[in-house]
């Protein structure tokens, strides 16, 4: 995964007046936590440009009175009217613990049933996979050059060295419809397929 580096600032009182001051400033409360405490600190509201508006997947370090700490973006919070960053939860990380992160999916080659006129239909973007950061890609790669109208890869049919899966195995990722089928037909196809996976699963279960 790339590595970002930010520069914030410890906060020295928590609490809604110094939450407001912070962001009167331009600047965004934050919270690191997963490491022996939880750190309160600040960010300029600017950082966050090269972290949300990407698909890709940062390991951010972030430095806060000269000491580094490496995290990942767990979650943010947005102004209910407009996009301006109200707060955000960073979550600290190591090289020895594995880390739940969300993969952006990169899709490779053209599908033959896209050239036949079918349309290609993306349902995830992205992958939560489970591991340690240095077994994490910059992004997961699928290869759609031997899709036909009406096939499709699932989370199932995927496989990253050393990291576990954590989506719905059964879940569709990409697929190529026939052009003619209308979008209310199409999500009808799909939960049943996504039915029928979930029975062959279920009867191919070993019995205990």
């Amino acid at each position: 995964m790339k590595t970002v580096s930010l520069s914030g600032s410890l906060r020295g009182n928590v609490g809604k007046k110094d939450a407001k001051s912070l962001r009167m400033e331009d600047k965004v409360p934050c919270v690191l936590y997963g490491g022996t405490e939880q750190i309160h600190f600040a960010l300029h509201k600017n950082a966050f440009k090269s972290l949300l508006f990407t698909p890709e997947t940062f390991v951010i370090e972030i430095n806060l009175d000269g000491k580094v700490y490496k995290s990942i973006l767990k979650d943010v919070q947005y102004h209910p009217v407009g996009d301006n960053v109200l707060h955000a939860d960073f979550y600290e990380i190591n090289d020895v613990l594995p880390v739940v992160v969300s993969l952006p999916v990169k899709l490779l080659g053209t599908a033959p049933g896209v050239i036949r006129g079918g349309r290609l239909s993306t349902k995830l973007s992205h992958l939560k996979v489970k591991g340690l950061i240095a077994d994490m890609p910059d992004f997961i790669e699928l290869s759609i050059a031997k899709l036909n109208i009406g096939q499709s890869i699932r989370v199932r049919n995927v496989e990253v060295p050393n990291l576990k899966m954590l989506n719905d195995m059964n879940s569709v990722i990409v697929s190529v419809k026939a052009a003619r089928v209308t979008a209310a037909v199409e999500d009808e196809e799909e939960e049943a397929e996504d039915k029928e996976a979930a029975d062959e699963t279920a009867t191919e279960a070993p019995q205990e």
